[in-house]
């Protein structure tokens, strides 16, 4: 079981949970504090709550962005080792790639969603003209930038753990160990113009110890 593929699969789960939890909240965008004080309650809004062009722009990219990260765990966990689906390990090392375009696709969606609905508050905010109610950023736009984070590097973790997957094993050579007296003596022995082995002492007789 490869760590890179555990700690990538961590990620993206991870952050498809927060761009769940990102979307369905209605914490977008908050009542500035000097506003609060006056009225003495707080107003949020959500995406759900208004039809505004941009509102619609970005909820479109949040629901891309979840179904993205969805899709994304579904192959981050056909792509895994450990798992007994998905094919050899070259189709893995292929689905766990596609997992990781995937949930960094997801994280550039959920990027893109928050930064633009952040941006439409802050300049309606700093906008000395507008003298309709001002608005804060809400703690759901820093959930959904948490969980982009987090799917972006959980995808790249995927797309380098291919490499793991698809490590090919190196050509390996026999070893048959240093080749002993004996072996030569037999590989040599009553070959045709080779050496023969001769016992020495029966190349002396008792007269040659005189």
């Amino acid at each position: 079981m490869s760590r890179l593929q555990i700690s990538a699969l961590v990620f993206g789960v991870g952050g498809f949970g927060a761009l769940v939890a990102a979307t369905t909240s209605n914490e977008w965008k908050v009542t500035t504090r000097a506003s609060s004080v006056i009225t003495a309650t707080w107003v949020y809004q959500g995406l759900w709550m208004n039809c505004a062009g941009y509102i619609q722009a970005c909820r479109g990219l949040m629901i891309a962005a979840v179904s993205l990260g969805f899709f994304g765990s579904i192959f981050a966990l056909f792509g895994m080792k450990c798992t007994k689906v998905g094919g050899s390990d070259k189709a893995k090392a292929k689905i766990a790639c596609l997992a990781g375009i995937v949930f960094i696709l997801s994280g550039l969606c959920s990027m893109t969603g928050c930064s633009l609905y952040a941006n439409k508050i802050t300049t309606e905010f700093f906008d000395p003209l507008y003298v309709e109610q001002k608005y804060e950023l809400g703690a759901a736009l820093f959930i959904g930038w948490a969980g982009a984070s987090l799917c972006i590097i959980g995808g790249v973790i995927f797309c380098f753990s291919i490499s793991d997957n698809s490590k090919t094993p190196r050509m390996g050579y026999a070893y048959n160990g240093p080749t002993s007296v004996m072996s030569s003596r037999t590989k040599y022995h009553g070959g045709e113009g080779d050496f023969k082995t001769t016992n020495p002492s029966k190349q002396f007789d008792k007269n040659a110890y005189v």
